[in-house]
């Protein structure tokens, strides 16, 4: 039976209240511009975590918290023994991030299940709401590592090892917020996943569509640079005589928007972090560190960027004389969704009769590891110009009920098909 004839077209989640929800959630961390800055494990973090587990308490879930800090808030289904449908997100920020990037997705789980609380509604597969530890990566590199120790791509381990700027680690910073739980990473079922997402670029305000069905997630490719010179003093050494890690730097940043360039338009390539040693303005660089991000959806031409990188770098040391440390720090392939979960999407969507198209995602997200160990896919809306990982980025209500309407029916449909 479709989630129509179960509902009618007229039963809705209630946008006011998921609105109002995104709204006080924003209020932790919230910086001048209208973003939020909330840092995984933070005390921010702690503060938006109690806050999410607090709500989903009031709607009846039972919360469970596993060693990697993922929250899972659980609403029985008429069979408990059936495996359970997961829809969830991140709640952690960039540190000049948004209201919404994340934090929406956990936000729409929640009102999933504060709507089926209203029509007194019980699925027949128990459904879950997750929100993942340290998505965004911004300060515990690499990204979505959370997500990746559940899945299986990294152990437990690698994972609470992992460290920010100051050498504190995910595992320490964990039990310092209370939040290093206790449950099983892995060894049980699951139904399927769907995230809730803004879209994080353009296209979808541009064609004037409301929901974006994600068939398709980009590979990633992370890199860490150092080139190591020599500090000397900028007036008295001759132009001809110095090994300025900078420099270097400088020719690789170039290299890397060539080789985007060179595989547009689907390649994207960023240089989007660089430390400069000493960082005087009378002295020549003698050290710089600086990040690479690679991302495409075929992972053949992910491997071509690879090795232009490499080149690049190899050749510029060798033109500047610099020494090079140079490593991968993170690879994805490129993710194809589940077409049952796709098709699921579609059916909520024709149902609610919402303008559409098929994505294939730009950004990195917890689906993309959840994909490797059970049917997934994703709902996208609309961010004004396309804007994200900013202050003002920004989703309109009427988007973010849209999409939590099509969520609400494709887990049901899925939570009842089993």
């Amino acid at each position: 039976m479709s989630t129509e004839a179960k509902f009618g077209t007229n039963v809705a989640i209630n946008g006011s209240r998921l609105w109002d929800s995104l709204m006080e959630m924003a209020k932790i961390g919230a910086t001048p511009k209208g973003g939020v800055c909330r840092l995984a494990l933070t005390d921010l973090d702690k503060q938006s975590r109690d806050l999410f587990v607090t709500w989903c308490r009031d709607a009846g879930c039972t919360i469970t918290v596993d060693a990697i800090g993922n929250i899972f808030a659980r609403r029985p289904g008429r069979n408990n023994a059936l495996p359970p449908i997961l829809m969830g997100s991140h709640l952690d920020s960039q540190p000049t991030g948004g209201k919404f990037d994340g934090v929406y997705g956990v936000l729409a789980g929640l009102e999933v299940v504060r709507t089926l609380n209203d029509l007194n509604y019980q699925t027949e597969a128990p459904i879950e709401v997750v929100a993942w530890t340290n998505e965004e990566g911004s300060r515990f590199a690499p990204a979505m590592v959370a997500s990746g120790v559940f899945a299986g791509t990294f152990d437990l381990e690698y994972g609470l090892s992992r460290k920010d700027l100051d050498g504190k680690t995910m595992g320490e910073e964990l039990a310092r917020i209370g939040y290093a739980g206790d449950a099983p990473i892995r060894g049980r079922d699951l139904g399927a996943y769907f995230e809730a997402h803004i879209e994080q670029g353009p296209i979808l305000e541009a064609e004037d569509k409301i929901i974006g069905v994600v068939t398709d997630c980009q590979g990633q490719r992370w890199y860490e640079v150092t080139f190591t010179g020599q500090e000397a003093h900028a007036g008295p050494t001759p132009m001809s005589r110095r090994r300025d890690a900078l420099l270097g730097a400088a020719r690789v940043v170039d290299a890397v928007n060539r080789i985007g360039l060179e595989h547009a338009p689907l390649a994207c390539a960023t240089v989007g972090l660089m430390q400069i040693h000493p960082n005087s303005r009378n002295v020549i660089p003698g050290r710089v560190f600086f990040t690479v991000d690679f991302r495409h959806p075929d992972d053949a031409v992910l491997a071509e960027m690879d090795a232009k990188l490499r080149n690049a770098v190899t050749r510029v040391a060798q033109e500047i004389g610099l020494e090079t440390e140079f490593e991968q720090i993170w690879y994805y392939a490129p993710v194809k969704f589940d077409a049952g979960c796709v098709d699921a999407v579609r059916g909520a969507v024709a149902e609610l009769g919402y303008s559409n198209r098929d994505m294939v995602s730009g950004a990195g997200h917890d689906a993309c590891y959840l994909a490797r160990v059970t049917p997934t896919s994703m709902i996208f809306i609309p961010c004004v110009d396309g804007i994200s990982h900013n202050e003002i980025e920004h989703a309109h209500p009427e988007w973010c009920e849209a999409g939590c309407n099509v969520l609400l029916r494709a887990v049901v449909a899925k939570a009842d098909a089993t």
